[in-house]
């Protein structure tokens, strides 16, 4: 099936989010450049969504809580309202970054009002964001990327269940910290959970370093029967599965979510990337991370295997 996507599908819109919904409308979401806001398009196919029209859902406060660094919206269709988790930071302090949840009524989520559901609150009132979450065998949990106060480390994995959309029921565990020398550059870094479930696992595809040429993707996986709730029910692949590519002009790949094709045949990996390495000041003032599409398979053992990013221009399987 031909759908006739381009890379990139949006420029600079990174951390990128799209959800298919039941009926069959794409929504997408992202990070914009000014860190201010919190957008959604729609459209009834992939190739549609770089045309469509931005609707404004939500606006970062003057001051105080959620008034900077609003970052990594993700669109959430749960027990049949639409919820949209971010991050924010404060005028005042604006690395005091916090995890934060709206609410929509409305059947459309370009459409109705988003009410402030407030901050999740976790085991730590430390940098937090990159809330996802998922439902497995009745229970929803959140996974997410978190300082832990009592390491060095810029953020680690965390899970726990949740009693409603902005509540956790449990305290949270560890599933990945920033071990390997490429989760490491720079920054010590594990964020950016993105959840698929297939094959029997539940996988986390994550992401590590900083924001330049040196991002890149990690893969955690689980059984699926295993106790998500112990941390040794997780598994870290010791190299990146996604990872700059100089030949395709494709630099810091990463923060990525899940979506598949019109006809659900295709896994879709939708990611952010550069088309240079070289940035002048700080990464995340760079505006041009942007969202891409790319479809990936499945390797002999079960786990998605996602190859190398693809040159710009019109994508491969789509």
């Amino acid at each position: 099936m031909t759908m006739n996507v381009s890379n990139p599908l949006i420029a600079q819109r990174a951390d990128p989010w799209i959800l298919k919904a039941e009926d069959g409308t794409y929504y997408h979401t992202a990070s914009a450049p000014e860190y201010d806001r919190i957008e959604l398009r729609k459209a009834s196919t992939l190739a549609g969504l770089a045309d469509a029209e931005p609707v404004l859902a939500w606006q970062k406060h003057e001051s105080g809580p959620m008034s900077c660094h609003i970052w990594a919206p993700e669109l959430h269709r749960i027990d049949g309202k639409w919820y949209i988790y971010f991050a924010a930071g404060r005028a005042e302090d604006i690395w005091r970054i916090r995890i934060w949840v709206l609410e929509n009524e409305a059947a459309d989520p370009t459409t109705g009002a988003w009410t402030e559901k407030g901050e999740i609150v976790t085991a730590w009132d430390s940098f937090a964001l990159d809330a996802t979450t998922f439902e497995h065998k009745g229970v929803r949990y959140l996974v997410w990327a978190q300082q832990n106060p009592a390491f060095q480390t810029n953020s680690n994995l965390y899970i726990a269940p949740m009693s409603n959309p902005w509540t956790l029921a449990a305290p949270q565990v560890e599933i990945a910290a920033p071990d390997f020398p490429w989760e490491q550059v720079k920054y010590k870094v594990n964020e950016g959970p993105a959840v698929l479930k297939r094959n029997g696992r539940i996988f986390v595809a994550y992401s590590a370093s900083a924001t330049d040429a040196s991002y890149c993707m990690g893969l955690l996986w689980a059984d699926e029967n295993s106790d998500l709730m112990d941390a040794t029910s997780w598994h870290k692949l010791p190299e990146p599965v996604f990872a700059t590519c100089e030949e395709n002009g494709q630099y810091g790949p990463g923060h990525n979510s899940f979506t598949v094709s019109e006809d659900g045949s295709r896994d879709i990996l939708v990611y952010h990337a550069r088309s240079y390495r070289e940035i002048q000041g700080d990464p995340l003032r760079d505006p041009n991370r942007h969202t891409r599409l790319q479809p990936f398979g499945w390797d002999k053992d079960g786990f998605p295997a996602f190859g190398q990013p693809v040159k710009d221009g019109p994508c491969p399987g789509l």
